[in-house]
């Protein structure tokens, strides 16, 4: 008689290893991260495909949430007499929550899934083999430029995001809801606190450190040819959504306590 409880315990034993196998990974990523030696030039390399061949993307989806936010309060503070909140709310909202969430989720699909599909193409055709044979530490070479990269550029993507958001709200709000400019970024500035802005900022480095590790950890265990890349691509993207939604919840939390 089949156990209808077998295919539960393996799945729960599954992903228990998977998990195993994951931190593993990234105990020696951390380690390869900060003991020499260093590529900086592949971290370079990174710092610019990962950092700013984002900012357009990070940059357009900051200014239309900043405005689409700004909307949205205002309609729900008029039902309670509360328009001059506008500016105290959409500023809180993008340095604490917005802007690292929604820059993490933007990189989460941009470069995730591009360093799981490189990184893979590199496993499949048997290049990372190459690289053991020639004494060159695949750790080093591949994967701390760019856990060290997305660490370090997420933040000031962050920082841009919150400043271009903030913009976003300003500009509906004076051109379309009638606020007065220099009385919106009075509000602003005299409402914003320093820890809003390092909440968000540190929430960012974490978004990017799981981003570039959740990617090279997918496409260094992928197989199968191209059918294994494209699936190393997606589970990247997933996990990495998954995983910075968590970690957001989290820190939120802690901070908060």
């Amino acid at each position: 008689m089949i156990n209808p409880f077998a295919p539960i315990g393996r799945g729960v034993l599954s992903t228990l290893a998977e998990i195993g196998r994951f931190s593993a990974f990234v105990g020696r990523a951390l380690a390869a991260s900060v003991t020499p030696p260093l590529f900086f030039g592949q971290l370079l390399r990174q710092v610019m495909q990962i950092g700013y061949f984002s900012l357009p993307v990070v940059g357009v989806t900051a200014v239309f949430i900043g405005a689409a936010l700004a909307l949205n309060i205002y309609v729900g503070g008029a039902r309670f007499n509360a328009e001059q909140f506008v500016p105290n709310i959409v500023v809180l909202g993008i340095t604490r929550e917005l802007g690292p969430v929604l820059a993490g989720l933007m990189l989460a699909g941009r470069v995730s899934a591009g360093i799981a599909a490189e990184i893979g193409t590199m496993r499949v055709t048997e290049q990372i083999d190459a690289m053991t044979t020639l004494s060159t530490d695949p750790f080093k070479y591949l994967v701390a430029p760019r856990v060290l990269a997305a660490t370090l550029t997420l933040p000031v993507l962050v920082l841009v995001a919150d400043i271009i958001g903030v913009m976003g709200g300003y500009l509906v709000a004076v051109n379309s809801l009638d606020f007065n400019g220099a009385a919106y970024l009075r509000n602003t500035f005299d409402f914003m606190e320093p820890q809003d802005v390092v909440l968000g900022l540190v929430k960012a480095a974490v978004f990017g450190f799981i981003i570039a590790t959740v990617g090279c950890y997918q496409g260094y265990r992928s197989n199968g040819g191209a059918l294994g890349v494209g699936r190393a691509a997606t589970n990247a993207v997933v996990v990495a959504i998954v995983l910075i939604l968590m970690v957001n919840y989290l820190i939120t939390a802690f901070f908060v306590e």
